[in-house]
């Protein structure tokens, strides 16, 4: 059977489609989920896509991590469900506390939008396994508050649990700790990442097909899941 993707919409996603898209041309079926109906309707991984959710009032992601659907989201990530967070995706992991740590002001205070060289670091996540551990690719970042910010002692566990899943590398793009584009949790199974790699997965519209791997990893993850 196909594996179905969720692709949660909240008022003021602006990358929803495109992660649709990217789950469709990786070859899973993308199912459109409301940030209103607290039903993931069978889906067996989510995507919580990039934008301003709720229009960042408060904090990006404060006011969408008490969105119905989420309270779902995160009983079930907690279970297992794999689910991928990116950009304010990722900002609204953090808010929900199914990853640690905060994304802030850009240290320069301008909004970013470029194509960005990352390096993966960890690939035994369901939404990494499909790279090599060094491989560097190429995706766009586009964010106003895409630093990464933890206390020293959450930055030192990250590290030591081999949780960074992937550095910026030829500059960081926002003042990022450790220059940290994307962390995962300790099962592995959730992974918030500040660039988008929906926006680089077909050669006409991306840097590359470089993003195409982070949807591909979780269909390989579905496939070897117990059922």
């Amino acid at each position: 059977m196909t594996a179905r993707v969720g692709v949660v919409t909240f008022p003021g996603s602006l990358d929803d489609g495109d992660a649709a898209r990217a789950v469709r041309i990786a070859g899973a079926e993308p199912v459109r989920l409301w940030h209103g109906d607290p039903n993931l309707h069978g889906v067996d991984a989510v995507v919580l896509p990039g934008g301003f959710s709720y229009g960042d009032y408060l904090r990006c992601g404060a006011i969408a991590r008490f969105a119905p659907v989420m309270g779902t989201i995160v009983d079930a990530a907690r279970g297992g469900l794999p689910v991928l967070g990116v950009c304010n995706g990722f900002q609204i992991l953090c808010e929900a506390h199914l990853l640690p740590g905060a994304l802030t002001r850009n240290q320069h205070l301008h909004f970013r939008n470029r194509d960005q060289i990352l390096r993966i670091e960890a690939v035994g996540t369901a939404w990494t396994n499909a790279f090599q551990a060094g491989q560097e690719v190429l995706i766009p970042v586009k964010n106003g508050e895409g630093c990464y910010v933890a206390d020293p002692a959450t930055l030192d566990r990250l590290e030591a649990e081999g949780r960074v899943v992937a550095r910026y590398l030829g500059g960081n793009p926002n003042g990022s700790q450790r220059d940290i584009a994307a962390i995962t949790n300790e099962a592995g199974n959730v992974v918030g990442i500040m660039p988008h790699p929906e926006h680089a997965v077909e050669a006409l519209t991306g840097p590359s097909l470089d993003g195409l791997g982070f949807f591909t990893s979780v269909l390989k993850h579905l496939v070897g899941a117990p059922a």
